[in-house]
């Protein structure tokens, strides 16, 4: 299904991951597809069990929900936070060899950290990317495009996302549908995302813009 829109309007969208960054970020430094083997030259799952002993007992548990792993969208800025990686999932672990399989392909020398998500990270995370919307005029409409591991499957209520939004921006109209890979831009980039909530807004165009 395609959309096609015309006139004085002025288009905005927000991706929300719903993770965050936890440890540090470490370089590969060896990988071949999607299969990281080394991470700043210690195989990656030494690195994964040496994460795990840093994390409090509240992350570990939230462990539960899958360990991923973030992409750094410009590997070139020194200092990395959220909103600044294409975020996996990792997919599967070679206990002999230490590598670790990840829901991309992963290139040497590209830089990566570990995330975690959960239910108050992923509303965290929608309200911080809703900040720059606040500082402007209510939307006049709105698509929300949501995964469907999202709603109820992570939040304990209905409307996670759509009370996120309510709350930050105000009432307004929004339509959509929850999907199975949601399409958005990360670093300048479009991408094909995993358990992301992407918010389209319209706003009459200020014609006193340059």
């Amino acid at each position: 299904v395609g959309l096609a829109l015309g006139g004085e309007i002025e288009v905005d969208l927000v991706v929300s991951q719903g993770s965050r960054p936890i440890g540090a970020a470490h370089t590969v430094t060896a990988a071949q597809r999607n299969v990281i083997q080394r991470l700043d030259g210690e195989p990656a799952l030494f690195v994964i069990h040496h994460l795990l002993d840093e994390l409090s007992e509240e992350e570990q548990e939230q462990l539960n929900s899958g360990l991923l792993i973030g992409r750094a969208a410009n590997p070139q800025r020194e200092r990395l936070g959220r909103g600044d990686f294409l975020v996996r999932a990792v997919i599967g672990v070679d206990r002999q060899s230490g590598a670790i399989a990840v829901g991309d392909v992963i290139q040497p020398g590209e830089r990566v950290q570990f995330h975690l998500r959960d239910a108050l990270t992923a509303k965290e995370d929608l309200e911080m990317m809703l900040i720059p919307q606040t500082f402007r005029e209510k939307p006049q409409g709105g698509l929300l495009f949501t995964c469907n591991g999202r709603g109820r499957r992570l939040y304990d209520h209905p409307d996670g996302d759509i009370s996120v939004i309510k709350n930050s921006l105000g009432e307004f109209p929004l339509a959509g549908f929850f999907c199975a890979g949601e399409i958005g831009p990360v670093g300048g980039k479009n991408h094909l995302h995993g358990h992301t909530a992407i918010l389209v807004t319209f706003r009459e165009q200020d014609r006193f813009s340059a």
